[in-house]
């Protein structure tokens, strides 16, 4: 298990990494984990994720107690929690994007802009807004999150989650990018965005369910 451990940290640090170099974090914000076993391997609290080394694996059980590392947890921890107590999820990522967090700002739901939407399971909702590291925000994420792998933080930012990281990455990016395409079509004076009907969405969340290489 250490052996896992380890591997799959180093992966959470370059996923860490990789939200900063991608422009959806800024500084110490956002975190991101990823479960192994009982396990949850989570980014700590205000520490540079290019600071970050093998020996600075942080992890707790799934009720939050400290069982790997001397780092203090993120505070947004009640939120991870919540996602690996109620879902399948092996991984979570949680950004401060700019895009997905203007829109979080003037919407409850994203609009269906784009057919990507149901790769996370439909329409993205949008949490109402709680103080941070709070039960109440990780309840009202939940209520966004349901039959969706992903929501927006109303003005705060994202959270996604997969099978793994690369996964959850991916959603992230994407749900960034549906509220970039939105932000830029609304911005066109006198013209209003076609969007998509729950019929094209249905449509579309079958078709990717097959889609990739298969094995």
């Amino acid at each position: 298990m250490r052996d896992e451990e380890s591997r799959v940290w180093e992966t959470l640090v370059t996923t860490a990494r990789r939200t900063v170099a991608d422009g959806l974090v800024v500084g110490t914000s956002g975190n991101v984990s990823a479960r192994v076993g009982d396990l949850v391997l989570v980014t700590p609290s205000g520490v540079p994720y290019d600071r970050l080394t093998g020996d600075d694996l942080t992890a707790v059980d799934l009720t939050g107690r400290q069982v790997r590392g001397t780092l203090v947890p993120t505070s947004e921890l009640p939120m991870h929690l919540a996602v690996y107590r109620t879902t399948d999820a092996r991984a979570v990522v949680h950004t401060h994007a700019v895009h997905a967090t203007a829109v979080s700002t003037l919407v409850t739901e994203l609009p269906p802009i784009h057919y990507m939407a149901a790769a996370l399971g439909g329409p993205v909702r949008v949490a109402p807004y709680a103080t941070y590291g709070t039960a109440e925000l990780a309840e009202n994420m939940l209520r966004a999150l349901a039959g969706r792998s992903g929501c927006l933080l109303q003005n705060h930012g994202t959270i996604t989650y997969g099978a793994g990281l690369d996964q959850a990455y991916d959603r992230t990016a994407q749900l960034e990018w549906m509220c970039r395409l939105w932000l830029t079509a609304s911005a066109v004076p006198g013209r209003t965005p076609s969007l998509l009907s729950e019929a094209h969405m249905a449509e579309a969340g079958a078709r990717l369910k097959g889609y990739g290489q298969r094995r």
